[in-house]
């Protein structure tokens, strides 16, 4: 149900506040569709953007960084006609999205204080 679905989420969001930032109060959102997919009962979707992603873009990039170090499955995408500078560009993206994500997450309401003095 959906007051069922609301309640969860409100656990959710309580049990993880640290998070989620505090200048974006209602940074959930739910609907509720009652028509199941034809091969299943129930089904669920959960899109978010939080600063909590950071955590997995960081394990992602350590993980490239460890095969890429050693070149492994290189050789088959640059038979199929990839550079391997497309490789460090996009290292570089992954890391300058994390640097983002930190930015956003030591984000506060209260960043323009040494203005006021």
């Amino acid at each position: 149900s959906t007051q069922e679905t609301d309640e969860n989420l409100e656990k959710v969001q309580a049990s993880k506040a640290e998070d989620f930032v505090e200048w974006i109060p209602n940074n959930i959102k739910s609907s509720v569709i009652d028509v199941a997919p034809v091969d299943a009962n129930i089904s669920a979707t959960f899109i978010t953007n939080t600063t909590a992603l950071k955590a997995m873009f960081q394990r992602l990039a350590s993980q490239f960084s460890a095969l890429y170090k050693r070149k492994a499955f290189l050789h088959w995408y640059k038979g199929e006609g990839m550079d391997e500078m497309e490789f460090q560009e996009a290292d570089k993206n992954v890391v300058d999205l994390i640097t983002e994500y930190q930015d956003k997450q030591d984000a506060t309401v209260d960043g323009d204080e040494d203005e006021d003095m």
